[in-house]
Formats: C-alpha cells, structure tokens, sequence
C-alpha cells in the first residue's frame, strides 16, 4: 500500500453511547438528585441532552433488585468538610458534606485502591493520599490523575434528620466507572489510509486522548500507533514488579478498544510526518493522512557509550520481555545496574532477594541528591545499603568485559572491577523525536517539543504530550519545563484531546509521582528544580518524614515517607493557586504542629 489518497465523499456518522456493561447506573443524576446535561458530537456538532430530553433508556438500573438504600448517619454526625467511610450492608461508600450538602461515592481510589476517606477534600474534589488523582465529589468524574476510571456516584438523601444513600449493588463493588464515550458505527465506510485523529504513540498520553476524544462524543475516526507489539501497558510497572507478563499490565483490555472503536497499529513505526499534507509515513512505506495530530512517542533509554555496550546480558527496562528476562537471568547472580536513577534504583530494590549481589554505580556521591537533596538520598541509600546492595559513588564504567560472547565483568574508571552477570543500565532517557527532523514541528537542542498550554505545536493541528514535551508549568510562574511522570503524561493526554476539539482548555496541574522500595513509598509533589533549601519534619532516619523544598522564600516541592496525606494536601493548596511560604513551614514545624495539616492553607498568589 501507498502513495496518494483523496479525501473521502461525506459519510454520514450515526452516534451510538456506549455504557459499561457492569456500570449502568442513573448517570443522568447527580447525588442532589438534580439532573446534570451530557454533552453529545456527531460530525463535530455539539448538543446537550437534558434530561427531559434524552434518548429513553440511555441510562436505567438494569435491576431493581440490584439496587440497596442504607441509613447510614444521623445529619449531625457529619460536619462541613469531614468524610466519612460508610457501610451500607453489600459495600462500603465515602459520604462527604461540603457547603451544606452531602455527596456519595465510591470510597476507593479506582488506580490502586486507596482509601479516599484518608485523602484530601477541597473545591469540590477529593485528592486521593498515594498518588494525587482527583475525583469530583458531585460526579465522581476522575479529574487528576494518574488512573483512568472515575468512581460511581449513588444517590443522597435526608429523612427524619437521618442521612440515606441509595446505590448500585454492583457499583458498590467494583468501586470504578468509566466513563459514558461515543462510538463511530460507520468505520467501515473509511478508507484504511485515512482517519481524522492520528495518535502516535500508545503510552498513557495517547490512551487518555483517545478516551477523552470518545468520552466528549467525538464520532470519527481513532487510530492509535506503536512501535509496541502490546496494546497500551503500565510501564512504570516494569521496574516495581519485574516478573509482571504484558497482559497483566493492560491498561485496557482488548475487548476496551473494540467496543469504542479506538484502532490500535501494533509493531508500526512512523518514519516521517508530512504537515504540510497532513500525512505520515510508515517504516513498511504505507502512508496514511490525518486531520489532527498528537505526537506521544516517550522516550528512549539512554545507553553506554563504553567498549562491550551491546554484550549479551546488558539491558536497558523498556518492555515487559526485558524486565522478565532480567529477573531471570539475576537469579542467584551478580547483578550491576548502572545509574541510581529511580528506575535503577527500583530494579535493585526488586533484585536484592533474588540475586546473589546488586550492585549500583553512580556518577553522584548520593542517590537522587538533585531531586531529593542530601539528606533524604542519604537515608534512602542506607536502607538499599542494609539490604545488601553495594553503591560505587563518584564514578562511571570505563568497560564491560566479555568471556565466550556474554558479559562477566563491569570496570570501572576508579579502576574497580565488579563481577557481573546481568547488567542493567538507568542512566536516562532522551525523547523519541529523531522522525520528526523534516516534518516543520519544532525541536529544541535537546529534542523535546514545545508547546503551549494547550499542547499545541508550532504547527496548528499537530499536538505533543508525555515525556517528549516542555511546557509551561502554571505554578512555576510558566517556567517551561518537561516533567517525565506517569501522572503528567496522563492530564497532557487529556488537554491535547480537549483542544483537538477546540475547547480552549490550559493545563493547570500539579506533577505529582511516586516510587517504592522495600515496602516502603515515597510521595512528591511539585516542581523542585533549583531548590536552595530542605526543610524536613520527623525522622528521617526511621523514613518518617516529610521534606519542603523551598526556592527563596517560596516552597516549590514537597516529599514525604509514612507521613500521609501531606503530600497531597501540599498539592492541593499548589492547585489552588496560592503559595506556601517558606517562613510559615518554619514557624509551624517549629512548634511540631506539621503532623495536623490544617495549617496549610497557602497564601493567595
């Protein structure tokens, strides 16, 4: 296949919405009972239905039978601002009063199961305590990443001063909903070499724009792209459980893209992109047009430049077949991993059992010193150090040595040789935009895109988002900078999909991330590049504790161990649009108030 294609004659689009199997609730009301309009597009028109209005039986309990109403609390029990976990017989829900009214949702993070009861309530959306997603209180709408699903709402109401809720059986226990979405039930009248949104890249980035275009009734064509021979994974997996096979990792099931018409091109690599034409070019040479554009490629991980680079048994964490081949090949070996990176620092966390000995070298004297600082790189690496892994600080690898073809030995420039039979590198990774040299699209000197708060390129229908971006960041005064975290990726997704459809949406949202080791997590919120000061409660030494990063007299990050919901109560306050002051989390943590959180209101900006 190749060569020029004309436009397609107009088709006409039938609409078809689309519910979950196993969440068909009443979408149509809110927990007031009030009925809240749904936005519908066919052929890039917009109308919302009331409820008056919509279609019969969009949205019916399938079961009267699988419906439960519990009292659940006196109106008293609850005052404005307080959450509380609520059992109603067949499963537990979050009750929330704000402003005067209660709320009812599901009361478990729908990403990793998180307890929202311990997060943070606040304009109208509760922040869950791990990971920073956020969930509209009156829709139960995921708002904030990371995760793709919301959670389901159930219906309130008051009686004899007796707080009731009333739920779905079946939503009570599955604790997630996604999301109303659209269909195109006449793909079959599309040429193959020609669709209206071309998504390169499968990551987080790209699934959260083709699930936004379909849940805002976007009715064309969706073709998703990878050089990946898996559906859309969560990659940030690789490193945390390592012996993870693809399919346990899906972010959506293959059955997921069928339904909503989303196309995903497996094992497909784009050589070049036309914006002129508004064309790309595949490696096999089949060319298919587009009409909007979102680049979402990543990035690749950076290698050694040093003799015996391509040895077997030298890996870089990029597919699930990597990270399982090296779990297998470290047992009971000696492991070498090369950058104290937080993937590399991970895969020796995961490896330290397995192996005989793990090993990190770094060009560093601590372990993530620039984006942690000293002190709480320094705790972190005695506890990798009191699990047996071994660091080689201040120094970098000069070569790797073979015997019959296979790596055994690892030198280094201090002139130490470590034994070594599987060695993986995390030193990095550059972003995927080598395709993109002739295409218009502009690339700075180190390849990232820049684009607006929009997600738009220089070039108008061509969007970016994920790692392979900068931009600027609202709560750094614009700064533009790029922010390679799971979460991040997941909104950029989300805004470029909402201004493919001319919605005018900025992004506006606080990087958020996470890591684990041994048990035990570390939560950060922020943007701490160039940070001048630590100022750090608790006790480090026991991993319990949380640290501000201040820029002058303006705290710019946050971190924490075993001392949640700080971590998102502090981007939550960032969110709103105030600052915290550096003098007042000296003030407060001086008289050892940090612990009650209420404090951290934040300073209008």
């Amino acid at each position: 296949m190749g060569g020029c294609f004309s436009k397609p004659k107009p088709v006409e689009v039938k609409v078809e919405v689309v519910l979950p199997e196993k969440e068909r609730e009443k979408e149509e009301l809110s927990p007031n009972g009030k009925a809240s309009p749904l936005a519908y597009k066919a052929n890039g028109t917009t109308r919302h239905y009331h409820h008056e209005e919509r279609p019969i039986g969009l949205n019916p309990y399938t079961n009267p039978k699988d419906i439960v109403e519990a009292s659940v609390c006196h109106v008293k029990d609850l005052e404005n601002g307080q959450m509380r976990e609520v059992d109603l017989g067949c499963g537990k829900a979050l009750l929330i009063k704000q402003n005067g009214e209660y709320y009812a949702m599901g009361h478990k993070c729908p990403h990793y199961g998180a307890p929202l009861v311990k997060g943070v309530l606040s304009r109208g959306r509760v922040r869950c305590p791990w990971h920073g997603a956020c969930f509209n209180i009156a829709t139960g709408d995921i708002e904030d990443f990371p995760g793709l699903d919301g959670l389901p709402k159930f219906q309130v109401k008051i009686e004899k001063e007796r707080v009731y809720i009333r739920a779905s059986k079946q939503a009570l226990q599955s604790q997630r909903r996604t999301k109303v979405m659209a269909k195109c039930i006449a793909l079959s009248n599309y040429s193959t070499a020609i669709t209206n949104i071309l998504i390169i890249g499968a990551g987080p980035a790209g699934l959260v724009c083709a699930e936004t275009l379909r849940q805002e009734g976007f009715s064309d064509r969706i073709v998703m792209c990878t050089t990946e021979k898996y559906l859309p994974y969560d990659r940030s997996k690789l490193s945390k459980s390592m012996d993870s096979q693809a399919e346990q990792i899906f972010l959506r099931s293959k059955e997921f893209f069928h339904t909503y018409d989303i196309e995903v091109l497996t094992e497909t690599q784009v050589v070049n992109v036309d914006t002129k034409n508004k064309t790309v070019v595949f490696k096999d040479g089949f060319r298919m047009e587009y009409n909007k554009l979102l680049i979402a490629t990543g990035s690749t991980p950076k290698t050694l430049k040093c003799k015996g680079k391509e040895l077997d048994n030298v890996f870089t964490i990029r597919t699930p077949e990597d990270a399982n081949r090296v779990v297998k090949l470290a047992s009971n070996r000696n492991v070498v991993i090369v950058g104290a990176s937080f993937l590399g620092m991970e895969v020796a966390g995961y490896l330290c059992e397995k192996a005989h000995s793990v090993s990190v070298v770094e060009l560093e004297n601590i372990p993530f010193k620039k984006f942690l600082g000293e002190k709480v790189g320094l705790a972190i690496m005695k506890v990798f150090e009191s699990n047996r892994v071994k660091f080689y600080m201040q120094t970098e690898v000069s070569e790797l040595r073979e015997q019959e073809g296979k790596m055994k030995e690892v030198v280094l420039k201090s002139g130490k040789v470590l034994r070594a039979d599987v060695c993986v590198i995390g030193i990095g990774a550059s972003p995927t935009t080598c395709f993109l040299k002739q295409s218009g699209v502009t690339i700075d000197a180190k390849g990232y895109i820049p684009v607006n708060k929009m997600m738009q390129t220089n070039i108008p229908g061509v969007f970016a988002a994920g790692d392979v971006v900068t931009f600027p960041l609202a709560f750094r005064n614009n700064k533009k900078v790029n922010v390679p975290h799971w979460q991040m990726a997941h909104m950029q997704g989300r805004i470029a999909a909402l201004n493919m459809l001319a919605q005018g949406t900025e992004i506006n949202t606080i990087p958020y991330l996470w890591t684990a080791m041994f048990g035990k997590s570390i939560r950060y919120a922020g943007n701490g590049e160039g940070f001048d000061d630590v100022i750090i409660q608790g006790d480090i030494e026991e991993l319990k504790f949380v640290a501000f990063y201040t820029k002058h007299d303006e705290v710019i990050a946050v971190a924490s161990m075993n001392y949640d919901p700080i971590v998102s109560k502090v981007a939550e306050v960032m969110a709103s649009g105030k600052s915290i002051r550096k003098r007042d989390v000296e003030i407060f943590i001086r008289h050892g108030k940090t612990g009650d959180i209420s404090w951290l209101t934040g300073k209008g900006s």
